[in-house]
């Protein structure tokens, strides 16, 4: 499984996260869903002449942001990028 490239940015109790592919971004969700709960998510957008995809993700409660992005980086698929969402 080829690793995809993620991009976050925190927003309050959400997280703006970027991913370079649609089909990376609807993995990556996917993964999300199965080792991490959250409340929601917006749906993915591509940005217009990209291959970047966004979409947010609101914590629950009992998670933050920094667990979060725990759970990211500890994710072999997923290679955290450092500039901004």
């Amino acid at each position: 499984m080829n690793a995809m490239r993620v991009w976050v940015r925190p927003v309050d109790d959400e997280c703006r996260v970027r991913v370079d592919g649609i089909e990376n971004a609807r993995r990556l969700l996917d993964l999300l869903s199965q080792s991490f709960i959250f409340k929601s998510s917006e749906p993915i957008r591509q940005e217009p002449g990209s291959s970047l995809c966004t979409f947010q993700v609101t914590y629950n409660p009992p998670s933050s942001r920094s667990k979060f992005e725990r759970l990211l980086a500890r994710t072999p698929e997923v290679t955290l990028m450092a500039e901004p969402a």
